[in-house]
């Protein structure tokens, strides 16, 4: 079955990408969709809090990513496990041998960096020279990837003394040795010290879906080939976190595990790439602004993996990752708990370990993307020769934190009872906004400044002929409509 898909047709970009980033970091704030976190006490490094509207277009690409997932696929369900799991989880899993990264000091400024973030740093600025030094970047970045598939920490070490990579704080190149770092939070279970059991918080969500297994395909009666869907929360000692809700130590993940049959791995893995590149495409994000990258070093569990990554205003960048994990998981599981994980096949009356297609998806850097995609300043030919500006966030209309905005033209003469009225009648199937302060055009201002598709005006012609006025974002066009077609209009447009 397929999934759940919307075409909404975006406009492009028309800021400068240097400027960009820091212009949507700060209206982030200024309009209550990301706050830092602990702000009052100078806040938290690399933790951040979602204000109303950011909390609500959150939500709203959950929704939208779940319903494609479980309630428009058949054989997909859902769980919601624990954050807190076994200890000897993450032992089965790999993460407590091999959950870390290369990570490298620089003695001046003792900061600390990771390998690949501070060479790409560097390939960057050559990146914007142009000429050769673009054609040295594209050669040292593929250098560092065959580095980094082997694990050659010395020869990594070379290439950022070499290219005499300066710290980017102490402007030195007094670099230690490359050194693994594990990223896990670990923390105590149990009231006495002594007798506390050290456990994770987990870093990945996928590993509730693994233990899972045969309680969720026993309980809902699924056959191969299935999913097992879970959005949640997790957790990265991220040594250098950076680039604003990109990466975070603290972060929401939108998982599906797919479990099939053994060597049927790369039809699958073929499909679910396409897949999840169509609900992106679904958005009304145009293709080119999103690429696939395949991974030159596998991980452990891999054999074959690939990211999805999206042209951010700092570069292309993952936002989800497919990856084809064998029967890594439940083997480990199997092994280390001495408990059977087998799924007998019907079909080929067989017991076989399932291989499992993993389709992961940032919950952040798709909001993330979803910001960076949706802002823009727009310059603005006014009738009578002048210029005006805006801010706008053309967010994809099926996600908008606020759908609709209705706002009477005065505060009196019955016009707010109108208003309150279309808002009651609207409210059940999707968020409105009612606000009378100011004037209209500062209203509608603000209204395009958080994304809202659609305003509603009432005005004195309203109680004349029940007519009132809708305003498009996008475009600013305003039309005379019936106000009870409103409810009725949208509705069709807004319901997931």
């Amino acid at each position: 079955m397929n999934p759940l898909i919307f075409q909404i047709s975006l406009p492009p970009m028309s800021l400068k990408q240097d400027n960009r980033f820091q212009a949507i970091i700060a209206h982030a704030k200024e309009y209550g969709f990301v706050f830092p976190s602990s702000e009052i006490y100078d806040g938290l490094s690399a933790v951040y809090d979602y204000g109303p509207y950011g909390s609500e277009l959150k939500k709203n690409i959950k929704d939208y990513w779940w319903k494609s997932m479980t309630q428009m696929r058949e054989n997909i369900v859902g769980i919601d496990a624990a954050i807190f799991m076994h200890p000897t989880t993450w032992k089965a899993s790999g993460h407590v041998d091999n959950f870390s990264d290369p990570m490298i000091d620089n003695k001046d400024s003792k900061k600390r960096w990771r390998v690949d973030h501070l060479i790409e740093s560097y390939a960057n600025t050559l990146k914007e020279k142009g000429g050769e030094d673009e054609k040295k970047a594209e050669q040292l970045l593929a250098t560092m990837d065959a580095l980094l598939a082997k694990d050659d920490f010395v020869g990594l070490k070379n290439l950022i003394e070499d290219n005499k990579i300066k710290g980017p704080i102490s402007g030195t190149t007094n670099w230690t040795d490359i050194r693994q770092f594990n990223l896990m939070f670990s923390t105590q279970l149990g009231s006495v010290a002594g007798d506390a059991e050290t456990i994770y918080l987990r870093p990945e969500t996928a590993q509730g879906i693994f233990v899972n297994f045969l309680n969720v395909q026993k309980t809902s009666r699924l056959k191969i080939p299935f999913g097992i869907a879970q959005i949640g929360k997790a957790f990265r000692n991220e040594i250098v976190a950076r680039q604003f809700i990109f990466r975070m130590r603290e972060f929401e993940q939108m998982e599906m595990q797919f479990f099939i049959r053994p060597g049927t791995q790369k039809e699958w893995y073929e499909y679910w790439k396409e897949e999840r590149l169509k609900w992106h495409l679904s958005l009304g994000i145009p293709k080119e602004s999103y690429r696939f990258h395949n991974h030159t070093k596998l991980a452990h569990y891999a054999d074959a993996a690939l990211d999805i990554e999206y042209d951010f205003p700092f570069g292309f960048k993952e936002v989800e990752g497919i990856h084809s994990r064998t029967d890594f998981d439940l083997s480990n599981h199997q092994k280390y708990s001495n408990k059977k994980l087998t799924y007998f096949d019907n079909e080929i009356n067989q017991h076989y370990i399932p291989y499992v297609i993993e389709t992961s998806i940032g919950l952040d850097r798709m909001f993330l993307l979803i910001l960076s995609y949706s802002y823009d300043e727009e310059v603005i030919n006014k009738e009578d020769g002048t210029k005006d500006s805006r801010v706008v966030l053309h967010i994809p209309e099926i996600i908008a934190p606020i759908k609709l905005a209705v706002l009477p033209l005065i505060k009196k003469d019955g016009l707010p009872e109108i208003a309150r009225k279309l808002i009651d009648e609207c409210k059940p199937y999707f968020r409105c906004f009612y606000e009378e302060k100011d004037t209209i055009g500062k209203r509608y201002r603000r209204q395009d400044a958080i994304g809202t598709p659609y305003c509603v005006t009432i005005d004195h012609q309203t109680k004349e002929d029940n007519t009132v006025t809708l305003r498009y974002r996008d475009t600013m066009v305003q039309e005379r409509i019936n106000i009870n077609a409103i409810c009725e209009k949208l509705k069709e447009r807004f319901i997931i």
